[in-house]
């Protein structure tokens, strides 16, 4: 499947400081890619140069096979864009604006009715479309901005902080829709909230400091989020000195007299062996449970230990 989106050794200089170093990923159709990143990592600044609000320093960027740089009208064509504000004109009513917003597009006269009614449809706006968006929630606001950016059906869709400021019924209704719009469109979705990423997006990428630290596929780093620690309670004291010693057990840490937390290796398991360790030496075990990691732990581990 042809990437809609190549980027290739991004990088933005202001003055001596590099906030973007030497990026380089892919979108493919059906792709949503998550974009996480901590306060100053260089997040915001790699999205304005996706959106051609920015230009890089040095790298190339294609939308649909087209230089962004040398080909800007083409490659925008295929481009969608909600930044973290929503650019509503208030006092319009949901159908003017986007009627308004259809002509920006260059959508042709003759399609625009059909391309408003296709959008609120499926942005859940058909029946507040004569209200003035001033007088719509915050949730219905971030729809219209959504409907917006996909109303002349562009390839890829970019998304800043769409769900910021929403209450929980909000979040879910909003990433139910990204996930829709991922099915038949590239969607990059930035935002804060891990949790949003592993719900809506194929994929995930971190960037820290202007550098991209971690790429990959939702599948594989549920597989990095998969136990390498087991919670372990016994009646009497085990001897860690023991437990140690078995193959595939790395480390050892003692939370109380009677719980540890054993640090295992992911392809030599050692469940079993440490099960029969302790019933063997009459420690008798109480617990021996799995100890998942969240992507924040992961998010943190990375962003920390990339630090300077």
């Amino acid at each position: 499947m042809a990437n809609l989106i190549t980027v290739e050794h991004l990088s933005r200089y202001y003055g001596k400081h590099c906030a973007v170093n030497d990026v380089t990923f892919t979108l493919a159709q059906g792709e949503i890619l998550g974009f996480l990143g901590p306060n100053g990592a260089g997040k915001t600044t790699t999205m304005q140069m996706l959106c051609g609000n920015l230009a890089p320093s040095s790298g190339q960027i294609k939308i649909n096979g087209f230089d962004l740089q040398d080909q800007p009208k083409l490659a925008k064509r295929s481009l969608g864009y909600l930044p973290d504000t929503p650019p509503l004109y208030k006092d319009l009513s949901v159908q003017e604006f986007l009627h308004y917003c259809a002509q920006l597009h260059g959508v042709a006269k003759n399609s625009i009715a059909g391309a408003i009614n296709n959008v609120q449809e499926r942005c859940g706006l058909t029946g507040v479309s004569h209200r003035l968006i001033a007088n719509l929630s915050k949730g219905y606001q971030q729809r219209v901005g959504i409907a917006q950016a996909i109303l002349h059906n562009p390839d890829v869709i970019i998304l800043d902080e769409p769900t910021v400021g929403l209450d929980p019924l909000q979040i879910r209704e909003i990433g139910a829709l990204i996930r829709e719009l991922g099915q038949d469109h590239g969607v990059i979705l930035s935002t804060h909230r891990l949790t949003e990423v592993q719900e809506s997006c194929s994929h995930v990428q971190i960037i820290n400091q202007g550098q991209l630290i971690l790429k990959e596929s939702i599948e594989d780093l549920n597989l990095r989020m998969n136990t390498g620690s087991l919670q372990i309670t016994t009646r009497l004291p085990p001897d860690t000195a023991v437990l140690l010693a078995i193959p595939g057990v790395s480390a050892i840490e003692t939370l109380t007299g009677n719980q540890i937390i054993i640090r295992h290796s992911m392809t030599d398991d050692p469940t079993r062996r440490i099960a029969e360790t302790i019933i063997a030496a009459g420690w008798e075990l109480q617990e021996l449970a799995p100890v998942k990691k969240s992507m924040e732990d992961i998010f943190i581990a990375l962003t920390r230990s990339n630090d300077l």
